[in-house]
């Protein structure tokens, strides 16, 4: 597949931000909420890692927030690790519903300070 380096290299600012939390409580709906105003209401849980781009204009300035959304559940810990690396930020998510995934902030925290 061919890219186009200067269509790819045109932002001014480019960003990695991560979203992290345990299985189940929206980050791939805000994800897709944010970059492309969409919401599944029954969407599958997220195997690994996937991302999406979202560009916009700041004070002049072309900015452009690469989000990773990364699986919760236990068994793709060791994959998504790596995924860490050169985030400059991180949205710890949980759902209001379930006290358990609230609890859990912590441990993700300290796994994003473990991996970055």
């Amino acid at each position: 597949m061919a890219f186009n380096n200067e269509e790819e290299n045109t932002e001014d600012y480019l960003f990695k931000i991560v979203l992290i939390g345990d299985s189940a409580v929206g980050k791939s709906n805000l994800l897709a909420r944010f970059a492309r105003d969409e919401f599944y209401p029954n969407s599958k849980s997220t195997i690994g890692v996937e991302f999406q781009t979202q560009k916009m204009e700041i004070n002049g300035k072309e900015v452009k927030a690469q989000i990773w959304d990364t699986a919760g559940q236990e068994r793709f810990r060791a994959v998504t690790s790596a995924y860490y690396r050169g985030a400059v930020g991180a949205l710890l998510v949980y759902d209001v519903s379930r006290r358990q995934t609230f609890d859990s902030i912590g441990r993700w925290l300290n796994e994003l300070h473990r991996n970055c």
